[in-house]
């Protein structure tokens, strides 16, 4: 079963989306992907010479995915098979690899099966391609907007290569349009002076990087304004409206902006910072995961550089619960932009990084008997707290003594930066080190 027989032109005039009636259908026709499909590449030599491996196309929606599988559909000599992980199961997959089988059995031919969505699939789902692309009964073309390592199985990456698609370039798409304009057979057959040419370039900003929503809006203009003999740029505002954010808070996406945002205050970049905060909260992040995650930056990114940065962050998560949305937003912004000029060590969490691998290498070690506090005459006697010096009893409040285990005695685990008010702990911490290396000065 081939589901990408072409259309019949009446079909094509009809009921067929703009966007799917404009689908290259040729590699001489794509657009964008350059750095994938440049003549010579291992992957436009592959499909030229019908010698098409399994695959994994990876990239944000409308970039060409299903546009490069139909391509190898019509340029390939396989037999080509498309499901989507939406709707199909594994019995749909059964049927396809018995089909193949006989294919290969009867009449020599390969079968390129195209799944969208493949992210979708289960583990169970994906682990019944495994055997078939190994031995080569089907060659696999794998179409996700997510992360193929977060979202599909190790075992069948590995028997894939993974091609990372980019969302199209305004000028790509600004030339898709002129020719969904212009086409007489498969476009609107119009002529470009019809549309002002602002108008198409502000559809091809507008669309993020994705054709389809692109030739989306410009269908929904076309058919609007059909009675207009010119469509100007407000005319195509009011159909586009407030631009949708490319934004999926479950996928790789919030995790790319989240990082983005942490790594912006992490480089003291307030202008970048609020940029990504914004960017966030427009997409509807939950404003409450970004006050966590500021809390979080403030003690492993700020730290004791300047420990007022956690009372910074803490405060902006009450004050945004005590004023809610939107008057609760410029405390997110105001932590951030604190966070982000904040001077930055962090010593602390390298130190709790290493005590961590510290207890788990040495195993519970006893409390020293000079620091346990003698609450029974039993204690007493078996020499708890003998030998503690009290330090309020010592001139400036420091006595030399171990509070380590007698093994770990001298461990430094702390070691502070010269940055903010870190570089008063860490000439603090050195006087005290002296006076702890030679005792003799205490009195």
């Amino acid at each position: 079963m081939d589901l990408f027989d072409a259309h019949s032109d009446q079909d094509l005039a009809g009921t067929v989306p703009l966007a799917d009636r404009m689908r290259p259908r040729s590699l001489s026709e794509l657009k964008g992907q350059d750095h994938l499909m440049a003549p010579g590449s291992l992957l436009a030599r592959a499909i030229q010479d019908d010698r098409v491996f399994s695959m994994i196309l990876w990239g944000p929606p409308g970039c060409g995915k299903t546009t490069l599988a139909n391509i190898i559909a019509h340029e390939t000599r396989c037999e080509f098979v498309r499901i989507s992980a939406v709707l199909s199961g594994v019995k749909d997959v059964r049927q396809i690899i018995d089909t193949a089988r006989e294919k290969r059995a009867l009449f020599k031919k390969r079968t390129l099966l195209f799944v969208d969505e493949i992210h979708r699939f289960n583990k169970a789902q994906q682990d019944a391609f495994l055997h078939h692309v190994e031995t080569g009964l089907i060659t696999l073309v794998g179409a996700t907007t997510e992360n193929p390592s977060f979202e599909v199985i190790p075992a069948l990456v590995s028997r894939c290569r993974v091609f990372a698609l980019k969302g199209l370039e305004p000028r790509h798409i600004q030339a898709i349009l002129v020719r969904a304009v212009t086409d007489p057979v498969h476009g609107l057959g119009w002529d470009l002076d019809r549309f002002q040419t602002e108008a198409l370039q502000f559809l091809a900003h507008s669309a993020d990087g994705d054709a389809r929503m692109a030739l989306t809006a410009l269908e929904a203009a076309a058919f609007h304004f059909s009675d207009k003999s010119f469509i100007s740029l407000a005319d195509l505002e009011t159909v586009v409206g407030k631009k949708a954010l490319l934004y999926d808070k479950a996928g790789e996406e919030h995790f790319n902006l989240i990082s983005a945002f942490i790594k912006s205050m992490r480089g003291s970049d307030p202008d970048a910072a609020i940029y990504w905060l914004q960017r966030m909260l427009a997409a509807g992040d939950d404003p409450c995961y970004l006050i966590r995650r500021m809390v979080r930056f403030a003690t492993e990114d700020v730290g004791m550089a300047d420990p007022g940065a956690l009372t910074m962050a803490l405060n902006a998560g009450e004050s945004f619960r005590l004023l809610g949305r939107p008057e609760g937003d410029g405390s997110l912004f105001q932590a951030a932009v604190y966070l982000a000029t904040a001077p930055k060590s962090n010593a602390v969490y390298a130190a709790q990084k290493q005590v961590t691998d510290l207890v788990e290498k040495t195993g519970h070690r006893p409390v020293p008997l000079h620091i346990r506090n003698p609450v029974t005459k039993l204690m007493k006697e078996m020499g708890y707290g003998t030998g503690y010096r009290y330090a309020h009893d010592h001139e400036g409040g420091y006595a030399p003594q171990s509070y380590l285990p007698d093994s770990l005695d001298g461990q430094r685990l702390y070691f502070p930066t010269d940055r903010g008010y870190e570089k008063t702990v860490k000439q603090r911490l050195a006087a005290w080190i002296a006076l702890r290396d030679n005792p003799k000065k205490i009195r």
